[in-house]
């Protein structure tokens, strides 16, 4: 079913004596004077700020600014011209995000102080509270999905990857992930249970939770039909865990991420939950372009880089650990992660 995949200026009065500049001086200056024209307005600063951690359509964007779509695509295509913002396809939507240059390229320290620098301002409530709406509809799209669907919960998984396919490597890569303790364990998204089985022997205690009201109750029923008696179920979403004095030695969130309205907050609230030394061990799809899985499995993403959770783990003040990637014969990739709390965070 899986095949694994290897990772991982001189003045002169005689014109003819003045040197001609090399092309690649030319297109560097090329490049360093779209940097800084696109980041001589304010307004796209805030584009900036606004796509730090998260990733916005056009037409959410336009709702966020209160502003044309005409001028809002004006803006998106200079900074995405001066290689600070990149695009990819989401169905029939063109999502934007932050765009980061390879170390090597003569820009990539100016392009990522200025990102340091845009982001020591803050957005501004009206922006906090366009943004907030915004990611409550993605949400409300995803519970309303698996609230429709929680009896087709099986079939519309195995359209992508059934259950036995990541659970046997996410399985070793949990007995490979050296623990200070096993006090607590934390599922983000059981699904219908069954990895709880897994992790009920290893650990003292196990949370379940999940913002689906409906597949938290398949959860607790298959829990009770095997006798897991150190489970508690909560229903909720990270934002929540705080509330609930979660803090885990180990957090596990299988396949659950491309459905989330913004996974790099979820990586912030979970790297909260963690204790130092604890891990975050993920498994989900890598970024792929088959878009029908938003309406029959409810996706609000099409995958993600391995580059996405590696930044989103490093601003959250997590430790990048082993890495697994594997195929699958429908054409899609899987991404297995590993992640530390460090221990002054």
């Amino acid at each position: 079913m899986a095949a694994l995949l290897d990772w991982r200026p001189m003045s002169s009065q005689i014109l003819t004596s003045i040197p001609e500049p090399a092309s690649g001086s030319l297109d560097a200056d090329n490049a360093l004077t779209h940097l800084l024209k696109a980041a001589g307005d304010p307004l796209r600063l805030d584009i900036l700020r606004v796509l730090a951690r998260d990733s916005f359509g056009v037409l959410e964007l336009c709702r966020i600014f209160s502003i044309k779509q005409s001028g809002m695509s004006h803006h998106l295509k200079v900074l995405t011209t001066a290689g600070l913002l990149s695009s990819r396809r989401e169905a029939n939507s063109i999502f934007y995000r932050r765009a980061y240059l390879p170390p090597d390229s003569p820009l990539a320290a100016l392009q990522q102080q200025l990102f340091a620098t845009v982001d020591t301002q803050p957005l501004s409530p009206a922006l906090r509270e366009q943004i907030a709406l915004l990611q409550q509809e993605r949400s409300q799209v995803a519970q309303g999905f698996f609230s429709e669907n929680a009896d087709k919960f099986r079939a519309q998984q195995d359209l992508i990857a059934s259950y036995p396919v990541y659970a046997e490597p996410m399985a070793q890569l949990l007995n490979n992930t050296p623990l200070r303790a096993k006090n607590l364990a934390l599922e983000v998204g059981p699904g219908e249970g069954e990895f709880l089985a897994l992790l009920s022997p290893q650990f003292d205690q196990v949370i379940a939770l999940d913002n689906a009201a409906n597949m938290l109750d398949k959860a607790r029923r298959f829990a009770a039909g095997k006798q897991l008696r150190n489970i508690e179920f909560i229903h909720g979403d990270t934002a929540s865990l705080p509330s609930h004095k979660v803090l885990a030695d180990c957090i596990l969130v299988n396949m659950v991420l491309h459905h989330t309205p913004s996974p790099a907050d979820i990586f912030q609230d979970l790297s909260r939950a963690l204790v130092p030394g604890g891990a975050l061990l993920i498994c989900d799809l890598c970024r792929h372009e088959q878009a029908w899985v938003r309406d029959a499995c409810g996706d609000l993403w099409q995958g993600f880089e391995p580059d996405d959770f590696s930044r989103w783990a490093a601003s959250a003040g997590l430790e990048e650990g082993q890495s697994v990637y594997f195929a699958l014969r429908n054409g899609f990739q899987i991404q297995l992660r590993q992640f530390f709390k460090l221990a002054n965070v």
